[in-house]
């Protein structure tokens, strides 16, 4: 469906013949993008060409990825006023801003909290599924720049009885009852945040008991954001807050919407900074970095990871500083530069051999241990294309699967598959993506689904072989399944 605007769109047909893209071009390239985010779309170049020569404006998530889909040519974000559809019902800025002030903070994450739950009674994705294509690694600039220049607030007090009051947080409650926040509320937050870690990586995002962490951030810690509290318990209360944002978003990019992930990445980093948490932004950095690279968006990967790295010297323990070099590791391998990927990572390795067990590790770095560090080796190198080091990482890192990681475990298979693949070995490569498979069906991870999807193509060229039709046969039901 579309609406009528007066005239034609000038403004969209000239920033199309800017990027030179033609009519038929365009419409493919927003099908396309729909496709990613489960929605069927069929525009053709007439219905560019409507756009264009009458001003129709496309109704729900199109706008936003004409906007995407113009800007990936561009290779910078294009705003719907930029292209004559600005009238569209506009992408929220809600949890994109970092503010400075800690009160405007508190709002901005609250806000976010909120949004998250219209979005999910509006069925169908709600607000995330309208903004599709959304994703705009520019959107990191600011938070990751003001972090580094701060990365602690003075003071976070709050009175939320007194309006105009109590310290450099002032503000009337904004929840009807007041509510003195104190060390027993913070402990629930932190419990529910490990035991969402445990379920995120047992069963993978998208399992119900994962799509809880929203509704514990909108019922539980939004409610306490807003109350009283001292400095002290008001540190403590940000960082239990961000480590739940930060699973949030995590769980939200292994189920493809990069668009929320972003968001609450942003707010727990702002979080992170009014905990005094150095460590714990940068994670949030770290997590940042990974989606970035994901993306393709590799140099950005890079410059978030060492952002995390250098605030973090002298300040966080040996074994975060190991993971935060391998996360920057994995940006500079997609970007093809092999150097500076193998010092990364025998950097991360020595930070690793470097920490003891009776070290003050936190405890949202608990999953990462050797043998993550070698899957993430192997994927460093699956990038580079050098499959015997692939192989020689992943024999490791699959040497003690774990029920605790079932997803991890499903992705060191299919680099395994790959590996074996490009060592010519198609049994073996079949075999390991069979099991991988196998780990699939049992997750919700549209992320797993993928490196699924990328194993399929690879075999292609040996579609007629026997084994390789029925793994793809396996793979059909999990390929089809709504994301």
């Amino acid at each position: 469906m579309s609406r009528e605007q007066r005239g034609p769109n000038e403004k969209l047909g000239a920033v199309l013949a800017l990027a030179g893209i033609s009519n038929a071009g365009l419409a493919r390239r927003v099908n396309d993008l729909g496709a990613q985010r489960g929605l069927t779309l069929r525009y053709d170049k007439t219905s560019v060409a409507r756009w264009v020569s009458k001003g129709m404006v496309p109704q729900g998530a199109a706008p936003h990825l004409i906007a995407a889909a113009i800007g990936q040519k561009l290779g910078r974000p294009v705003p719907l006023h930029e292209i004559g559809l600005a009238d569209a019902d506009p992408a929220p800025e809600v949890g994109l801003a970092f503010p400075r002030d800690v009160g405007e903070a508190v709002r901005a994450a609250t806000d976010l909290y909120r949004l998250d739950l219209a979005g999910r009674r509006a069925g169908g994705g709600g607000i995330w599924q309208s903004l599709a294509g959304s994703f705009s690694v520019s959107a990191y600039a600011t938070p990751a720049s003001r972090w580094l220049i701060t990365p602690a607030d003075p003071s976070v007090e709050r009175d939320a009885g007194r309006p105009g009051g109590g310290g450099p947080v002032p503000g009337p409650a904004e929840t009807g009852e007041h509510v003195r926040v104190g060390h027993s509320d913070v402990a629930k937050l932190r419990e529910a945040a490990e035991d969402a870690r445990k379920w995120d990586s047992k069963y993978g995002g998208g399992d119900w008991r994962s799509s809880m962490v929203p509704e514990c951030l909108r019922v539980d810690a939004a409610p306490l954001l807003l109350g009283s509290y001292s400095d002290e318990v008001g540190r403590a209360l940000f960082g239990a807050t961000s480590e739940l944002t930060r699973l949030a978003g995590w769980m939200a990019f292994d189920t493809g919407q990069q668009e929320a992930a972003q968001r609450y990445y942003i707010q727990a980093l702002r979080l992170a900074r009014a905990a005094a948490d150095v460590p714990l932004g940068g994670y949030v950095l770290a997590s940042m970095s990974l989606q970035a690279t994901y993306r393709g968006f590799a140099d950005e990967g890079v410059d978030l990871a060492q952002a995390a790295l250098e605030r973090n010297r002298g300040l966080a323990t040996a074994r975060t500083m190991s993971f935060f070099r391998l996360v920057e590791a994995r940006a500079h391998a997609k970007a093809g530069d092999g150097p500076a990927a193998a010092a990364a990572l025998k950097s991360a390795e020595g930070w690793l051999e470097r920490s003891r067990e009776g070290d003050a590790d936190p405890t949202w770095l608990g999953f990462y241990s050797y043998d993550r560090f070698c899957a993430d080796a192997a994927e460093c190198y699956r990038d580079l294309r050098m499959p015997r080091e692939v192989r020689r990482f992943t024999e490791q890192a699959l040497s003690r699967p774990t029920e605790e990681f079932v997803r991890s475990h499903g992705l060191r298979l299919v680099v395994s598959a790959v590996a074996e693949l490009e060592s010519g070995n198609l049994d073996a490569a079949c075999a390991a993506g069979t099991r991988a498979v196998e780990v699939a069906h049992r997750i919700s991870s549209a992320r797993t689904t993928e490196y699924v999807r990328d194993l399929l193509h690879r075999l292609e060229p040996y579609g007629h072989e026997p084994r390789v039709r029925e793994l793809r046969e396996r793979a059909r039901p999990l390929l089809v399944a709504p994301a």
